[in-house]
């Protein structure tokens, strides 16, 4: 007879915790969870946000794959971009955060203050627009005359050949902030006697500590950071448009996200702009749980 209350008791926190997550799920549901469904409904049908939408089915697919010059394109920039700015950030943010981590605490916020700082700042692409401004007054035209490596300015922003780098060192500074903090967090929150433990099992330097105790200790973190690389990796749009404008010179350097905002907000063809958002949505589950499993392997 006195199981009952602490049964009950354990029911009335449970239902506790559900209200509390309530609010959240509705948000994730609205937000989230129907935005995806209904571009996935969405992206079978012909719709021009004008007159009623009209089942199209793959139409819109095969279009995309068989008769769209464009989109092998954009497909290859994002993907390219995406190994570029993806595993390089995450392998970046984590290494800078493990040297820092060896620092004190003051030298420690510091330097964490200075790598967020571009985050704090925002997609500053104004200062990129003027160190790489095309005449002789942008400050990298500039330096590199006057040091005798350019006889005339260098137009950055509308080559094909610089645009790209430029994107991809330019996205490694504004987006490393959170993967850098997260990875410190994680750093510091691996249990000392972990390490004291690994000395007496024959742990016998820092690399063997990194293998075998900080990542394992650190895993949560890791996927965290490695999720967050992966979001921005995949919807890097906004810098190319502010910095070169759409489309680049020969759809050098644009994505499918940009792509897909010119397709539905200017031509008004929602339902091939769902279908590429699905294409997109796709690469990305499948390039996170490609990372799931890498670090499930690390953690090990």
């Amino acid at each position: 007879m006195r199981a009952k209350p602490r049964k009950t008791a354990l029911q009335a926190k449970q239902w506790q915790l559900y209200v509390l997550l309530t609010p959240f799920l509705l948000c994730f549901v609205l937000m989230t969870v129907l935005p995806v469904l209904s571009s996935i409904v969405l992206s079978l049908f012909h719709f021009d946000m004008v007159s009623l939408p009209r089942f199209a089915g793959l139409d819109n697919y095969i279009r995309m794959f068989l008769h769209d010059d464009i989109f092998p394109i954009v497909l290859k920039n994002t993907i390219l971009l995406a190994i570029l700015t993806g595993p390089a950030g995450f392998l970046l943010s984590f290494v800078l955060a493990w040297f820092i981590n060896e620092f004190g605490r003051t030298a420690r916020t510091l330097f964490s203050f200075l790598f967020y700082a571009p985050t704090l700042a925002g997609n500053a692409v104004y200062i990129w627009q003027i160190a790489f401004s095309s005449d002789s007054y942008g400050y990298v035209n500039s330096l590199l005359i006057s040091l005798g490596f350019l006889t005339e300015p260098v137009a950055w922003l509308s080559s094909s050949t610089y645009i790209v780098p430029l994107v991809v060192m330019i996205q490694l500074w504004s987006g490393l902030g959170i993967s850098f903090l997260s990875n410190l967090s994680g750093l510091q929150n691996v249990n000392p006697e972990l390490y004291e433990a690994g000395a007496i099992d024959g742990v016998r330097n820092r690399w063997q500590e990194l293998w075998y105790i900080t990542l394992p200790g650190m895993q949560h973190m890791l996927l965290f950071s490695a999720v967050m690389q992966i979001a921005s990796a995949f919807s890097i749009s906004a810098i190319i448009q502010q910095l070169a404008g759409y489309p680049t010179v020969g759809y050098a350097a644009d994505t499918i996200v940009s792509y897909l905002s010119d397709v539905g907000t200017v031509k008004y063809e929602m339902g091939y702009a769902s279908a590429l958002s699905v294409v997109l949505f796709l690469l990305m589950v499948g390039t996170r749980w490609i990372a799931n499993r890498l670090i499930g392997k690390a953690g090990r």
